[in-house]
């Protein structure tokens, strides 16, 4: 067993624990926390698997953008409610069974399917295209919204205030 391996296996725990925290908690908060290391688990997948554009584009939008957004969103409704954000864990063994049938679905058809190469570009000759593609055609679109993003940000935060 090299090192990859133990990275690999390390990064598969971080993300079934807390995928399992997630879905199993019953306070929100401790959830969408739990969602960060799930988020940074597949993250880290992904960049194992070679997939580094991916991978990065996973921490920036989902860990940097909507989780955050969830977070900010859980907290400011939290005061203006006064209702206790608590989830409650119901239908386990439906939800089980269902989770199990379709992991068996997939199992079968990953097994039974032919893979094929069907040609496509590799990632290092697509990262440099869209990374040229953002920052000179589309950087004015690119900049207008996340200073979008920025106002309704900070509008929602002043509408919770009042």
């Amino acid at each position: 067993m090299n090192l990859y391996d133990i990275i690999f296996y390390l990064f598969a725990a971080v993300t079934l624990v807390s995928a399992t925290f997630v879905v199993f908690t019953k306070n929100v908060i401790y959830a969408a926390y739990n969602l960060l290391l799930t988020l940074f688990g597949i993250a880290g997948l992904y960049i194992l698997l070679g997939a580094d554009f991916i991978g990065i584009v996973q921490l920036i939008i989902y860990v940097g953008g909507i989780l955050i957004l969830l977070l900010f969103g859980v907290m400011l409704t939290n005061k203006i409610t006064d209702v206790q954000i608590k989830t409650g864990v119901l239908q386990v063994i439906p939800a089980s069974v269902a989770v199990g049938m379709l992991a068996g679905i997939l199992i079968l058809i990953m097994t039974n399917m032919s893979w094929r190469d069907f040609g496509l570009s590799t990632p290092d000759k697509t990262i440099g295209g869209l990374g040229t593609l953002l920052m000179n055609e589309y950087i004015i679109i690119f900049e207008l919204l996340g200073m979008l993003l920025l106002i309704a940000l900070i509008g929602a935060a002043n509408i919770a205030r009042k």
